[in-house]
């Protein structure tokens, strides 16, 4: 009549999560991307450091080369280029340092004559701002100058305004790295010295990058486990809850340590919610059989008598006609009282009932109750006593509601407690609350079925009474209404002695004498 409670569990591809889905994988990879992307700018900024430093020390080394021969051989007289002059200077030059070119400008800038071989020229005239510069004396090395043989280029220069010391009318211009110094460059940032800072810049790189990997792997070992908790946990069904605390070090306080420590509750509180789920469904399940079992027995037996009255009336005497009925309407009260309690006890287990919380009288409660429960206990000959402390405060709480959990105490006490026997109904001041004990010196309860009294079971554990009337769903009603309350109840029994019943009651500040 009922399904079962499935709890599914999800099922793991055979293919473990690729390692650069993971965090450490992803952490790797960037600090992987993180130093390659240093060590190539470290490479490139030692090369440009290091071609930048041979040209300072170059320009600066050489920085009087131009004066010194300007000052030594007159290049232009009367504002004639001397012929022979410069092409002695040209070959003195190569033969000494062939990788440095002269050129000879006028005072303009344009270009009279130079010491490179004919079509290598690719400029007319230089710019004399950086001249200019260098003459007076800059202290900002290197300074670059344009490259004749480049439209595009500059390098650094030496350069003297011709005469040195008169009316200027040219400049002797030399570039101090040609394109021989163009290859030589080239060379050197291959030499030794360049490889061997590339490799202990490639080494310093990889064994930071192994160490940070270490320190990644370290770091995120609780993460790790952490990942790890949670897929086991989802494979148990969560119904185990997985104990990871020492693990994740939580009195760290970091992140991973509360985050630990917010999973621990959340899977202990899933775990748990899982197993009352679990019960709840075995209860549920055990309850639809017994429920049908008990409307099966009156309804059967109704079925019967209101069949013998149909077939046998004229056979039946008046009195055992009247009998019959009795039977029967008796059955039908009690199928009528059957599906009130679950109705009643379905109502009470929604999230959607409403307690209203109100001062009232637990004595005058009481005495109402008991008026009806007199005439009943007159017949069976059952004697109902009160006991009301003096100056007990009003109880907080649905009056409507604790009226049934009085009810269902007292009528199953009188079901169970045979002639000339008691009942009592105590009621006493306890701190801020009232306690509330209702006794009675019936058959009392096997101490194997104490522990499951409360069980949402109808008839499993009451003793049917006169004509088969059992005890139904009466202390199971009573014990959800007192939790909506914030209270529990407690039963104490000794067989062929009597059982009491006791429960508990918030109280107002303001007391009411005893009735």
């Amino acid at each position: 009549m009922g399904s079962r409670l499935q709890v599914c569990r999800p099922r793991r591809s055979g293919k473990e999560v690729a390692v650069f889905r993971t965090l450490y994988g992803k952490l790797s990879a960037v600090l992987l991307l993180l130093f390659l992307g240093i060590g190539i700018l470290f490479v490139l900024l030692t090369l440009f450091t290091t071609r930048v430093h041979l040209q300072e020390m170059t320009q600066k080394l050489n920085r009087s080369l131009a004066l010194h021969i300007a000052s030594e051989t007159p290049l232009i007289q009367g504002g004639r280029v001397k012929e022979g002059a410069i092409r002695e200077i040209f070959h003195m030059l190569m033969a000494v340092h062939p990788g440095i070119e002269v050129y000879l400008l006028d005072k303009e800038g344009k270009i009279l004559t130079y010491s490179a071989p004919p079509g290598k020229v690719k400029r007319e005239r230089v710019s004399l701002a950086p001249l200019e510069s260098f003459l007076r004396g800059a202290k900002a090395f290197p300074i670059l100058g344009d490259d004749p043989r480049s439209p595009r280029k500059e390098k650094v220069f030496s350069v003297a305004p011709v005469p040195p010391g008169g009316p200027v009318e040219g400049y002797l211009y030399i570039i101090l790295g040609g394109e021989e110094y163009d290859t030589v460059s080239r060379m050197l940032q291959g030499s030794y010295i360049v490889r061997l800072s590339t490799w202990v810049a490639g080494g310093g790189v990889l064994f930071a990058l192994m160490t940070g990997l270490l320190l990644f792997y370290r770091i995120t070992y609780r993460h790790r486990r952490l990942a790890k908790a949670v897929v086991d946990f989802q494979e148990s069904g969560f119904s185990d809850a997985p104990d990871i605390l020492p693990g994740l070090d939580a009195g760290k306080g970091d992140e991973i340590g509360q985050l630990g420590a917010a999973f621990t509750k959340m899977a202990d509180r899933i775990a748990q919610q899982i197993r009352d789920l679990r019960q709840s469904d075995h209860l549920r399940r055990e309850l639809v059989t017994h429920v049908s079992h008990d409307l099966r027995t009156p309804l059967t037996s109704l079925q019967g008598y209101l069949e013998t009255l149909s077939m046998k009336k004229a056979e039946l005497s008046p009195g055992e006609r009247e009998e019959y009925l009795r039977v029967a309407l008796l059955h039908c009260r009690r199928l009528s009282t059957l599906v009130s309690e679950l109705f009643e006890l379905s109502r009470l287990d929604s999230p959607d009932v409403a307690i209203r919380h109100e001062r009232f009288s637990l004595g005058d409660l009481v005495q109402d109750v008991l008026q009806k429960f007199r005439l009943a206990a007159e017949e069976k000959k059952v004697h109902l006593s009160v006991r009301i402390e003096e100056g007990i405060p009003f109880a907080v709480g649905d009056i409507a509601l604790m009226d049934r959990v009085l009810e269902n105490l007292i009528g199953n006490a009188l079901r169970h407690t045979p002639e000339n026997g008691r009942i009592t109904i105590e009621a006493e001041n306890a701190g801020s609350g009232l306690a509330v004990r209702v006794s009675d010196t019936g058959c009392g309860i096997p101490p194997e079925r104490l522990s499951r009294l409360f069980d949402p079971i109808p008839g499993r554990f009451g003793d049917p009474g006169k004509d088969g009337e059992g005890a139904g769903l009466g202390l199971v009603i009573a014990r959800r209404i007192l939790e909506l309350h914030g209270t529990d109840i407690t039963v104490h029994s000794v067989v062929h002695e009597g059982s009491t019943f006791a429960f508990h009651l918030p109280g107002t500040d303001y007391a009411r004498p005893s009735p």
